[in-house]
Formats: C-alpha cells, sequence, structure tokens
C-alpha cells in the first residue's frame, strides 16, 4: 500500500500547483470529515487555546488546518522528485538578512510545526548544509523517502534524540546551522510545563540548554503556506538578544510566546493534530 501511495504522488508532483494546490485541499476536507480521531484532537486542541472563540469558528479553522494539510501531503511529491529550481521558484525566502547577520556564532534555526515545516525545511536545504533532529519513521519505506527529501540537495548532518547533544553542538561549532522544531509533547523527559496559550504544555528545554552549550544565536524561522497556488514563504526574524538567559524556564516561555504570536498571524496552520497537552501535570484532567 506504501509503494502504491508512493507511485501516486510521483505522478502527482508532475501536475502544476495550479492543480495539485486544491486537490490537496479537497483531500484534506475528506480527512476532516472521515478521520473523526484527528478531527476531535484537533478541536480539542482549539478549544484549550481559544475557549473565547465559538464553536463554529474553531470548526471553521479546524476545516481550514485539514484542507492545509491535505495540500502539504500532495505536494511532499515536489520535496522528494522535483528539481530544485522548482522547489526554489515554489518557496520564496524572506529575511535572510537575519539568518546572515547571526553566522559568526553557532545558530539554532527555530522551526516551529507550521503546515510549511518540511517545504521550508527542504527549500533551505536546496542552499545551506545544516544539522537536524531526526525522528525514525517506524514504516521503512517512508524512512527512506523522508530522509532523502531532506538530504538530496546539499550535504545535511541527520541526529536523533537517542545520540544526545555533544554530536549535535560540535557540529554545531563546526558551522552547520542547527533547523530544530522542538514545539511538540516528547513526555516528560527533559520537559518543564510552561503555558502554550494559557495551558500547561510539556515542553523540552532543548532550545535554551542547546543555546547555552554551542554559545549560539537563535533565529527564528517559520514557513507560511500561501493561499490558491501560491506557493510557500520562508520568513526568517531577528536573532534573539538577551538569549539564553541562564533560567530555563523564562528561556522556554519566550519559546511558546514566540509560536503564539505567529499562530494568532495564521491559525490554520500551525499543527493542530498534534497532541500537544497529552502530558499533564499530577492531577490535571486528561484532554485526548
Amino acid at each position: 500500500m506504501t509503494r502504491v501511495a508512493l507511485g501516486l504522488l510521483w505522478l502527482l508532483h508532475l501536475l502544476p500547483l495550479r492543480v495539485l494546490a486544491p486537490l490537496g485541499r479537497g483531500l484534506g476536507l475528506l480527512y476532516y470529515l472521515l478521520g473523526r480521531l484527528r478531527r476531535n484532537v484537533a478541536l480539542t486542541n482549539l478549544g484549550l487555546c481559544f475557549p473565547h472563540w465559538s464553536e463554529s469558528e474553531r470548526r471553521r479553522v479546524a476545516r481550514a488546518h485539514f484542507q492545509a494539510i491535505g495540500r502539504a501531503v500532495l505536494e511532499e511529491g515536489i520535496l522528494w522528485w522535483s528539481s530544485k529550481e522548482r522547489i526554489q521558484r515554489l518557496v520564496r525566502v524572506e529575511g535572510i538578512e537575519h539568518l546572515e547577520a547571526a553566522r559568526a556564532r553557532p545558530l539554532i534555526a527555530l522551526a516551529p510545526h507550521f503546515i510549511g515545516l518540511d517545504m521550508g525545511g527542504t527549500r533551505l536545504a536546496t542552499e545551506w548544509s545544516g544539522c537536524n533532529m531526526y525522528r525514525r519513521q517506524s514504516n521503512a519505506v517512508m524512512d527512506r523517502m523522508l530522509l532523502r527529501g531532506r538530504t538530496r540537495f546539499l550535504p545535511q548532518r541527520m541526529f536523533s534524540r537517542r545520540d544526545g547533544i555533544r554530536p549535535l553542538v560540535r557540529a554545531m561549532r563546526e558551522g552547520l546551522p542547527f533547523h530544530y522544531s522542538p514545539d511538540q509533547d516528547y513526555g516528560p523527559r527533559d520537559s518543564i510545563f510552561v503555558p502554550f496559550f494559557g495551558v500547561p504544555a510539556a515542553t523540552i528545554t532543548g532550545v535554551s540548554r542547546i543555546a547555552r552549550l554551542a554559545r549560539a544565536a537563535v533565529v527564528p524561522v517559520v514557513t507560511r503556506q500561501l493561499p490558491g497556488a501560491g506557493g510557500y514563504v520562508v520568513t526568517f526574524y531577528p536573532a534573539w538578544s538577551d538569549f539564553p538567559t541562564g533560567d530555563e524556564e523564562r528561556d522556554t516561555r519566550r519559546v511558546n510566546e514566540f509560536i503564539e504570536q505567529r499562530v494568532l498571524e495564521m491559525p490554520e496552520q500551525y499543527l493542530w493534530v498534534h497532541r500537544r497537552f497529552k502530558t499533564q501535570p499530577p492531577g490535571k484532567p486528561r484532554y485526548y
């Protein structure tokens, strides 16, 4: 079944974006209608983060979110098989001066889990080598494809959480930017509870710890999926000043606050289907 799906994705990647994008949105709408489990996760997350919204507003954003997911899934084939030139035309980069200004130091590119994350990461990998945290997939065929998509242009050094952070810090000190997405619930290990839209969220302190150990600058980067068939835009933000502070809780709050600001700009594009509040402090209710 996986190979059949990959064959279909290969055929679809030959289509122009003006055809592929609406097909993806249609697939996402079908996923919203039939995928009860993930639909409930998304609606639960939206209810926790935006209790002041009406139910109809939360459902509207959830539908738009699933449509954005469907489009991103069908466009994954572009990342795996299309030329570098096509990817560079499809994904525009803004704010590159913020990245270049910080390159004199080791660098963390803080990339939250918005829908365009893979598209942005692959676009950057067409021009810059870097290093990434990689989570091995249970499906071996998909694991090979995802790894190929991220490494098929310039060399990229991939690390798993099991490797620890010492090899990663060494790579950063060698001049490789670290493309880091720390905003998922990885369980209680190495996590602290800090608010995300006012809800306690188990959040790893990796940005603060790695920045301190590597003496790295933190440059946030967010990829936005543009409406219609407009492609994507990767936006770099200015490097954070006074970071890390030496207070991991304060630093980790800053990470979540930055993500909150970007979510408010495009709420349908954050990864609401992830169980962000799965881990809770003792005595707190379970949401899923």
